[in-house]
């Protein structure tokens, strides 16, 4: 009885140790072996940039307002002879649009009968001072006679004094009467600025344009009562040139160091895709801006627009380029971030795979040291180069070893059998051996 409970012990442990061995040779030779995938290391240009967004802008906008109030009776023309709307090109005096002006029309022949009243009271004043000094001339030739004869028996002392009052009032009538003339002149002179004044806010009634350009925004429509009050309402915006216009872009303070006025530029907008615009900075504004503890300066790009294509207001994705290099040697950036399993390693180069393992971050842009892996069948071995510039997608790079045309892995692929793929994960296998690893 013993000896058949060992010999079925035996042959449990034999069965488990020839399934285990089955398994593992049946899963050795279904494991499905990688591919890898491998690009070109090329040379070209690079072009480091900085992006941003931003809006066009004209380069210079006039806010034509109005300085009296009223309503709106109508629009002017423009060039071609139509009404003054959006779009519409003005030259310098061109009438905009018209207030109604009957209050200061009645303001200003109000004014005008003022100034007539002031001017015939100057030429009362200058008569009243003649007739006075006609008194004044009657007045000094009696009291001299008076003087002559003196107080006696032919010249009562009443009367000598009656000539001695009346010489010195006629001498006070002649004060009064210039005073009155230098205060019937002032008078005119006020009504006159009033006259001014008022013929003034009479042509306020009439918009005119103050320069050349184009309407890009009417603010007020026929019939539409505008106060000026302590701000002058807004009535039209006015485009001086089109021709030349701006980008308004915002740039985050980590990058404005970068920025500076005549540096290259180059931005696209959703109005023409696939369209380049150039341009290049005009300035840097030091007014700078935080939103939600992120600080931003603005800065302008001049571009030019002769052909009238950009309109204002448009967005615009900026690219502002740092520095560039031509002819170099580029490799993708995605080979400077894949890394190997260590079993896809050489093995000669799997402790320099240790070394390097840091160095293979996910960064838009990769500089100073990296590695990057090619093929030795059935592994792949490191290069260590020395990153430099980068545009996001290609990064130059030196260091031994490299060359036109080297292929560099790029990361990895399962290599199924095509007459088993079936789409279906839970369909039958059948256990056949893989091929050897290739490259893509």
């Amino acid at each position: 009885m013993k000896s058949r409970i060992k010999r079925f012990v035996v042959i449990l442990i034999v069965l488990g140790l020839v399934g285990t061995a089955s398994a593992a040779y049946f899963w050795r030779e279904n494991v499905q072996p990688v591919s890898f995938v491998t690009n070109t290391m090329t040379r070209g240009d690079v072009l480091a940039t900085i992006g941003a967004t931003g809006t066009v802008e004209p380069e210079e906008v006039i806010d034509v307002g109005a300085q009296v109030a009223g309503q709106i009776l109508s629009f002017g023309k423009d060039a071609h002879g139509k009404p003054v709307d959006y779009g519409s090109v003005v030259e310098a005096g061109t009438i905009l649009a018209r207030i109604d002006d009957s209050l200061y029309q009645a303001d200003t022949a109000q004014a005008e009968a003022q100034v007539q009243s002031a001017r015939a009271s100057l030429q009362r004043a200058k008569a009243d001072l003649e007739q006075i000094k006609a008194k004044l001339l009657q007045a000094d030739r009696d009291w001299k006679r008076a003087k002559q004869i003196g107080p006696s028996e032919a010249l009562a002392q009443v009367s000598y004094d009656a000539y001695e009052t009346a010489y010195k009032a006629a001498v006070a009538n002649v004060a009064v009467g210039e005073a009155a003339i230098l205060q019937a002149k002032a008078a005119v002179d006020h009504s006159e600025a009033a006259l001014r004044r008022s013929r003034r806010n009479l042509g306020y009634c009439t918009i005119k344009s103050p320069v050349n350009g184009v309407i890009i925004d009417r603010r007020v429509n026929i019939g539409q009562t505008v106060v000026a009050s302590l701000n002058a309402p807004s009535l039209f915006l006015i485009a001086k040139d089109l021709t030349r216009l701006q980008v308004w872009v915002a740039v985050n303070e980590a990058d404005i160091g970068k920025i500076h006025p005549g540096q290259p530029v180059t931005f696209t907008v959703d109005a023409f895709p696939g369209e380049t615009f150039r341009g290049e900075v005009g300035k840097v504004r030091l007014n700078a801006s935080m939103t939600q503890n992120v600080v931003t300066y603005t800065v302008e790009i001049v571009t030019d627009n002769a052909n009238g294509r950009l309109l204002p207001y448009l967005t615009a994705n900026v690219r502002f380029e740092i520095a560039r290099a031509n002819g170099v040697l580029l490799v993708p950036n995605g080979a400077l971030r894949w890394k190997p399993k260590p079993e896809e390693v050489a093995p000669a180069f799997r402790q320099t795979m240790k070394d390097h393992a840091a160095q293979n971050k996910s960064g838009s842009q990769v500089t100073g040291k990296g590695v990057v892996w090619v093929l030795e069948e059935p592994y792949v071995r490191p290069i260590p180069v020395h990153t430099k510039m980068s545009d996001g997608t290609m990064t130059e790079v030196e260091g031994e070893g490299l060359a036109e045309g080297v292929k560099v892995v790029m990361g990895t692929v399962a290599k199924a059998d095509d007459k088993d793929a079936t789409g279906n994960p839970f369909a039958a296998q059948f256990m056949r051996r893989k091929p050897a690893n290739s490259s893509k």
